[in-house]
């Protein structure tokens, strides 16, 4: 922590902050209804079912004195909003995270934890499990930095919302979009405590400020053929090798954009995440259908669905003229979500500066300004005009598999967090 002077109402808050509180409350919150509440992008898989975590934090925020409402459009799936009223002279401001996570995998992969992935488990600095970056840890740092700003006996003069959302690892639609359109959720300011946490190889370390983010959708690329029997492919046309020799043509597509403000980690680009051919009980015939599907990520404000499609369909017209067997379409994956790419917030306005103030304040530093290249429910709030940004302790970049967060990290960006909520809303004194 910086030498920065702190005030007797600040460091009765900070105080209560400690590496003891935010693990206990953190390794409380990881496993809360999982594995339930695993989430795939996959449109073709069931949805998570968020209730156990809902309920668990609900549970939390009614003994912080909040008011607290489930929310849900799908059964199993209610969204946490939390209202704690101001005075009444203050604006208001919306601290989100999500309750889903991704999916865990295979359990045994899962070293650190030793094979259980929801099992919290600290080695030196670090805590490992399914959902500690992304994002439980995160919503630790929140509901840790309100608890101490209410075991010290302050009340705000603007109204804090709490909001913790479900299907956020599918981009939203019941939850931050569900609350937004149909449930007229709304605020001055929204933090989403997301991970922005970064780690140089020299071992310093520090979280940045997330002011845009870029966007992302899912592309089905289909290739035909003729069906052969397998000792004869010389006379049929194999849909398979047409799609293998495809993508990397395809993985070098530069997608048409003018240049954000500021660039993602990530330029616009094509990633391959699942490949299939063929038909069950048909191995001894060759394939004559064969699809991939592609996330193309990295997104910024400008690229459309269409202009994704017309990059590809270049792409594939110049592969056509080199190869005549080659048919080949390609099209949004269906019930995929289009994200677009969102412009970048001014960083010297509000709720960036308070969070760059509580940040130099605490660890003596300012603070990168960036464009996240995840999805989070930030995306939602920015599309409808709100002053949203992204802050969290989690690691921007956190592996599949023994994902982990920074404890120092989670602590200082509690801190940081509190101090925000008590500069954005203002406070009276306790009596």
């Amino acid at each position: 922590m910086s030498n920065t002077a702190f005030n007797d109402v600040e460091r009765a808050v900070l105080d209560r902050i400690t590496e003891e509180a935010w693990l206990a409350l953190a390794t409380e919150l990881i496993p809360a209804g999982q594995p339930g509440a695993e989430n795939p992008l996959d449109p073709d898989q069931p949805p998570a079912r968020e209730e156990g975590a809902a309920l668990f934090v609900a549970d939390l925020l009614k003994q912080y004195g909040f008011t607290v409402e489930l929310v849900a459009k799908r059964e199993g799936r209610p969204n946490v909003v939390g209202v704690l009223d101001g005075t009444g002279d203050g604006p208001s401001l919306i601290l989100n995270d999500h309750l889903d996570t991704y999916p865990a995998g295979d359990w045994a992969a899962w070293t650190k934890t030793g094979g259980h992935p929801f099992r919290p488990t600290r080695h030196s600095d670090r805590l490992y499990a399914r959902g500690t970056s992304d994002t439980r840890g995160n919503l630790a740092a929140t509901l840790l930095a309100i608890r101490a700003i209410r075991e010290a006996g302050i009340q705000l003069k603007g109204t804090l919302k709490l909001v913790y959302t479900v299907d956020e690892e599918r981009n939203g639609p019941d939850g931050s979009i569900f609350l937004l359109d149909d449930k007229g959720l709304s605020a001055d300011y929204v933090i989403v405590c997301e991970p922005t946490g970064w780690t140089k190889p020299d071992g310093s370390w520090g979280m940045g400020i997330a002011v845009a983010n870029s966007g992302h959708t899912l592309v089905e690329v289909e290739t035909r053929g003729i069906k052969t029997h397998l000792w004869r492919p010389d006379t049929g046309v194999n849909a398979a090798s047409k799609l293998a020799a495809l993508l990397p043509r395809l993985e070098k597509i530069s997608f048409a954009h003018t240049p954000a403000k500021l660039a993602g980690g990530t330029p616009p680009l094509a990633a391959v995440l699942r490949i299939s051919s063929g038909e069950p009980r048909e191995l001894q015939f060759t394939p004559d259908v064969a699809r991939a599907v592609l996330a193309i990520v990295g997104l910024v404000p400008g690229i459309t669905s269409e202009s994704v499609l017309a990059d590809i369909e270049q792409a594939l017209t110049r592969a056509r003229a080199e190869d005549p067997d080659l048919v080949a379409t390609a099209r949004i994956y269906p019930n995929a979500l289009f994200v677009s790419g969102t412009l970048e917030q001014d960083e010297t306005a509000e709720p960036t500066a308070a969070v760059s103030r509580a940040y130099s304040r605490i660890l003596g530093e300012t603070p990168d300004i960036y464009r996240k290249n995840a999805f989070n429910d930030t995306i939602r709030f920015s599309e409808r005009c709100y002053a949203a940004i992204t802050f969290g302790p989690g690691e921007d970049g956190w592996p599949p598999v023994n994902e982990y967060i920074h404890i120092d990290k989670a602590v200082g960006a509690t801190k940081i967090l509190a101090l925000t909520v008590l500069d954005l809303l203002g406070y009276k004194p306790p009596r």
